[in-house]
């Protein structure tokens, strides 16, 4: 699985862009989604747990406009996917789904879409969007390709929460001592998150990271939360 995960990250860094910025970075990710999933293309969504639609990327301006469309529409299996918390896999448009989106499913099937497979992008109980995959054919993802999709979403999760980190880093003031505190913080936090989680330091602060992304939060106040018992994760389970 690891050697997977490096292939797949190694195909997406191959990828030409324009940065090295998130969106950028996001927009590679759903190109290598596409060629690897053998779909027509790809899209990533960011929302809020109110529904609001933030940052987004998709592999191509028509998987963009299909993707957009259920924002427009307010229906379709992203909304799904991210409500549910749960893969929501279309394999044929026109098979119930009409019934269950009756303005996205014509609409995408007017754009040449026959076949939608939605991703919930989350960590724990933190839920912070949903990547698309986009066919132009009818038919199930395979065993493999089901595997390289969830795979494409854990990466974009962290990708999103390495942003969110490196973001709340150039928050902090300068100076030795106070990135000596913060660090001290940040260490403490860990532990006594990966107590109330009965997990490991690594899951402790992957939890923690998720919670400041779909909060809005730096960081080293979500840790300062921790530290002075503000904020518990121990019911924060998935």
């Amino acid at each position: 699985m690891a050697d997977r995960v490096t292939a797949i990250r190694n195909l997406i860094a191959a990828q030409p862009g324009r940065s090295h910025g998130g969106t950028d970075y996001l927009q590679r990710v759903c190109q290598t989604a596409a060629h690897t999933l053998s779909a027509s293309g790809t899209g990533i969504s960011m929302l809020t747990d109110d529904g609001v639609r933030s940052v987004s990327a998709a592999s191509d301006p028509h998987s963009e406009r299909i993707e957009e469309l259920q924002f427009v529409y307010g229906e379709g299996p992203c909304i799904d996917a991210f409500e549910s918390r749960r893969p929501v896999l279309i394999a044929d448009l026109a098979d119930g789904a009409t019934a269950r989106w009756p303005m996205y499913a014509s609409a995408a099937r007017e754009g040449g879409v026959r076949a939608v497979f939605a991703f919930p992008l989350q960590i724990g109980a933190a839920r912070l969007g949903v990547l698309d995959v986009f066919r132009e054919q009818v038919g199930a993802l395979s065993p493999d390709q089901f595997s390289d999709a969830l795979t494409f979403a854990d990466i974009t999760v962290a990708a999103l929460l390495d942003q969110q980190e490196a973001t709340d880093a150039f928050d902090t003031d300068d100076g030795l001592a106070d990135e000596v505190d913060y660090r001290a913080e940040l260490f403490q936090a860990q532990g006594m998150v990966m107590v109330q989680i009965a997990g490991t330091i690594g899951e402790a602060m992957a939890r923690m990271r998720a919670y400041a992304y779909a909060e809005s939060r730096g960081l080293g106040d979500v840790a300062r939360d921790v530290v002075a018992r503000r904020l518990r994760f121990d019911r924060d389970r998935p």
